[in-house]
């Protein structure tokens, strides 16, 4: 368990699992709250038992320590706030609790629904009553939770909670998680961009991604003669689907790049060289590896459906069984110029954003 510098910091961050999407939401804030965020935080592994042991862990960390004039404590939904509340100092409990959802365990993919395992479901809807305030990410997370929720309750038989729905919507917001474009802007147009158009692919390689349907349409549009060229980033993992295979054999002559990117600076290089950037996800709570590319130029495609439908306009989206001929039209119109990419990233910039965390955070705005 580590802890940032500043004890007497204005807020306390309190992150079980400091990876990925969550460590770079955290370190984000931070440097937009120099001096007055602390983060106490545990490596990104073993999400379950995260979820079920965080809060007596985090409420013995801060058995010796006093309230040292924290304005507030920010937790992720991998804190169980309810038993954090429970188990932690007297102190904690006259603390404002902020809880940011950068996903809800009603929604978050399974491979088979029926094995979903509703306690951590349980653990988010208990952590909701039990914060003060809630931001969520999107608005589609927000419903899908409250969703999960009504539907819950409606099979708790004779357990019923009145007005669980009301106490939760009036203490949330939806604030997108800022993003520092920093690298993405920094990083160099390619010296030429002759050749056919390049499409991108930066997602994790995980069926809630839907490679399967992204990859058909490729092999579609080659089989139709179609030139393009392809460059696929994200982060793979051992059990990856197989199609990732069969499409670096299938698509070889049209691969530039293929695996996972070395540095923010070549991921970021990566997405310059891009034309287009697609999705097929089949879950997508916010969408920062689309952001990120729209930043880069890239011209979105994205389904019309979960957060997407929230993120640009609808000319940027398709809808079932269009994927293939969208993307050949969409090769057509090249990516997007600097002031279009930045008008449609703009609004996801941490300096756009960071008065409205401030005010949710109960922080004065400067």
């Amino acid at each position: 368990m580590s802890a940032g510098a500043g004890g007497m910091g204005r807020i306390l961050a309190l992150e079980p699992f400091y990876g990925g999407s969550h460590r770079a939401f955290l370190d984000g804030l931070a440097a937009q709250l120099p001096g007055e965020l602390e983060l106490l935080t545990m490596p990104a592994r073993h999400w379950k038992a995260r979820m079920r042991l965080a809060a007596p862990k985090l409420a013995a960390e801060l058995a010796g320590r006093q309230a040292e004039g924290y304005r507030a404590i920010l937790c992720s939904t991998y804190v169980d706030v309810a038993a954090f509340r429970g188990l932690a100092p007297a102190w904690v409990r006259e603390v404002p609790i902020c809880t940011y959802f950068h996903e809800n365990q009603f929604a978050y993919p399974v491979i088979v629904e029926a094995e979903r395992d509703l306690h951590f479901a349980i653990t988010n809807l208990t952590t909701a009553l039990a914060s003060d305030r809630l931001a969520f990410n999107s608005v589609y997370n927000r419903d899908s939770f409250l969703t999960g929720c009504r539907r819950l309750l409606a099979r708790s038989s004779d357990l019923r909670l009145e007005g669980v729905e009301a106490a939760i919507l009036g203490k949330s917001v939806v604030l997108p998680p800022g993003q520092d474009f920093s690298a993405i802007d920094l990083a160099p147009a390619p010296a030429n961009r002759e050749g056919a158009p390049v499409i991108v692919w930066n997602q994790r390689w995980e069926h809630d991604k839907n490679p399967e349907e992204f990859f058909a349409a490729l092999f579609n549009l080659a089989e139709s003669g179609i030139a393009y060229r392809l460059v696929v980033l994200g982060e793979s993992f051992r059990a990856a689907p197989p199609i990732f295979a069969e499409a670096k054999v299938r698509l070889a002559d049209r691969i530039l790049h293929f695996g996972f990117a070395d540095s923010p600076a070549d991921y970021a290089a990566w997405l310059k060289r891009g034309d287009l950037v697609v999705s097929t996800a089949s879950h997508e709570f916010f969408g920062i590896a689309v952001v990120e590319a729209v930043r880069a130029g890239c011209r979105p495609l994205l389904p019309n459906r979960l957060a997407y439908l929230e993120l640009f306009p609808g000319g940027y989206l398709y809808g079932p069984s269009e994927l293939a001929g969208r993307i050949a039209d969409a090769l057509k119109l090249g990516r997007l110029d600097e002031g279009e990419a930045r008008q449609l990233s703009d609004r996801f910039a941490w300096p756009a954003l960071i008065d409205k965390y401030r005010d949710w955070l109960g922080m004065s705005v400067s």
